[in-house]
């Protein structure tokens, strides 16, 4: 085997045991919040020795902060950039989608992320200090821009993004509590889609945009 081939195979055995460890993390913090979450929990999950999750990882504060690192990085990706040129219904709508796939996908790392907002962001406040607030700012005059040229409604930017936040992460943390009441055991493709096509009509139609 050549030392590159080495190196790569080094790689892939590093990147798969980040995986295992950081999806076993994400669900010890939902059951037992970070406080209640040990190193030893997260390495039983992940079926691997403590001292090689240590390896990765050099305390449970370390993992949390990968966890939630992971999960930014994900819906940045996944949101992707509002373009002006796309005009506000495209805009609109591509935010939706995005967000309520990856509320079904991933439910538990919008739970970690509700429950550090929920606590007072002691791990995310240069987080949403800095990139966070931009990113919000950034949106909103791009939204009132198109207020403003008389492309959709007049509605406060800033609290229509906090509602697209509410609205789609709602199906990743009150899972349990609309399975329940739904009667399901379990979401379905055809449940995303619905609620796709449900949020977008009702926000569509509240910005002036059908």
């Amino acid at each position: 085997m050549t030392s590159a081939n080495i190196i790569k195979k080094t790689g892939n055995i590093r990147a798969k045991s980040r995986i295992k460890i950081l999806t076993a993390a994400r669900t010890e913090f939902v059951l037992q919040g970070f406080r209640g979450a040990t190193v030893q929990s997260i390495a039983d999950r992940a079926e691997l020795p403590k001292a090689n999750v240590l390896y990765y990882f050099k305390n449970k504060e370390n993992i949390y902060h990968a966890v939630l690192e992971d999960t930014l990085e994900m819906w940045d990706q996944g949101i992707g950039d509002i373009e002006a040129n796309e005009g506000p219904k495209i805009a609109i709508e591509k935010f939706i989608a995005a967000k309520v796939r990856m509320s079904f996908k991933e439910p538990e790392a919008s739970k970690i992320y509700a429950m550090e907002i929920i606590q007072g962001a002691p791990h995310l406040q240069d987080y949403a200090r800095t990139y966070q607030r931009q990113w919000v700012r950034e949106k909103a005059k791009l939204f009132q821009q198109w207020i403003d040229n008389g492309e959709m409604a007049k509605v406060d930017p800033v609290h229509l993004i906090f509602l697209i936040w509410s609205a789609t992460q709602h199906y990743a943390d009150f899972d349990t509590q609309i399975l329940t009441i739904m009667n399901q055991a379990d979401f379905e493709e055809n449940d995303v889609e619905q609620v796709i096509a449900f949020l977008t009509d009702i926000i569509l139609r509240g910005c002036g945009l059908i």
